[in-house]
């Protein structure tokens, strides 16, 4: 099932399930957390929670994008108890960056960079052959709930910045139960919008890089992730495109199972506290500045799938920053 998240005409939350062009009103459900609260409670499965509400008004889908009414698929009312966090190193790419990735980490294992390291322990590890957890990934922290933007809004580049290139992937949708379990809702398309010129200055960057804003949906996908999937990403500039690359997702195109990542992510008791959302990428196979392409303020980065509708656009627009140096005074 897919489902998005919208605004009503007169500015209220309102979830709905996507069918061809159709945006089909879930009865009586004020937002997706509380959809999914109700869900839990009744140890129902999302989609048996969609179907016992019933159906309310039929929107036209499309209407709701342009209109700029479809919200990011999950929100927490508390942007505080939303917390956003990442994976990398855990996709293969495509054929031929496979067999150049392989040939990178073919010797020695102490002669490796750091994330070559990383990369090669996914490769080994990622994916155990016996019950249990395999080796952990890298792991990143981006943000709250603030930090996500609506598809269809701007993706903001701040004056500090020294880039705000696509990372194109897959997120996982997450709630803790009252008793401190998470449960997964689903799983949504995402834009882990990164600055990939300060990570290159020197790796220990990254953390810096990536506290940017990121954008996911429109739709929440729930269910079970495919194996294997592909679409593509582009960035366009004034209306035509100036790169793409295909984008492949799922564990058959990746050096760790989704469990293994859900794992290394909530075994951390800070990470279990009752009532939070999470919103935990999964790591991208491609983007455009590993092409020497450089987003420029005014460009448009599309991510699309046909397994999760309708596709994610945002523009990059300069932000201003309203804290300045010597801003910090003593009490």
């Amino acid at each position: 099932m897919r489902l998005i998240q919208f605004l009503t005409e007169k500015g209220a939350r309102g979830v709905a399930r996507v069918e061809g062009n159709r945006a089909i009103a879930v009865k009586s459900a004020a937002s997706m957390i509380a959809l999914a609260q109700q869900a839990i409670a009744a140890r129902q499965s999302l989609d048996d929670a969609v179907t016992a509400a019933g159906e309310a008004e039929t929107f036209d889908y499309a209407a709701l994008l342009a209109q700029g009414r479809v919200l990011a698929p999950v929100d927490h009312p508390d942007a505080t108890h939303c917390l956003v966090t990442g994976t990398g190193l855990t996709h293969l790419g495509s054929a031929d960056a496979r067999d150049k990735m392989h040939k990178k980490i073919a010797g020695e294992f102490e002669s490796l960079s750091d994330s070559m390291k990383m990369f090669r322990m996914g490769l080994e590890g990622g994916k155990p052959q016996r019950p249990g957890a395999g080796v952990q990934p890298e792991w990143f922290y981006k943000g709250d709930g603030d930090s996500i933007v609506a598809p269809g809004a701007d993706l903001p580049l701040p004056d500090f910045a020294l880039d705000g290139g696509d990372e194109s992937e897959i997120a996982g949708l997450y709630l803790v139960d009252p008793e401190g379990k998470p449960w997964r809702l689903g799983f949504a398309l995402g834009n882990e919008y990164s600055d990939h010129v300060m990570e290159r200055q020197n790796y220990l960057y990254l953390a810096h890089s990536k506290l940017r804003a990121c954008a996911i949906g429109p739709e929440l996908r729930t269910g079970p992730l495919p194996d294997k999937l592909e679409g593509e990403s582009r960035l366009l500039r004034r209306g035509a495109v100036i790169w793409r690359a295909p984008f492949l997702s799922g564990e058959g195109n990746m050096s760790h199972t989704i469990a293994n990542l859900e794992y290394h992510h909530f075994k951390y008791q800070q990470f279990r506290r009752p009532g939070d959302l999470h919103v935990h990428f999964f790591g991208a196979a491609n983007l455009s500045f590993s092409d020497g392409i450089r987003a420029e303020p005014g460009d448009v980065f599309e991510i699309e799938m046909a397994e999760f509708g309708a596709p994610l656009r945002n523009r990059l627009a300069p932000a201003g920053s309203d804290f300045a140096y010597g801003g910090v005074d003593a009490l």
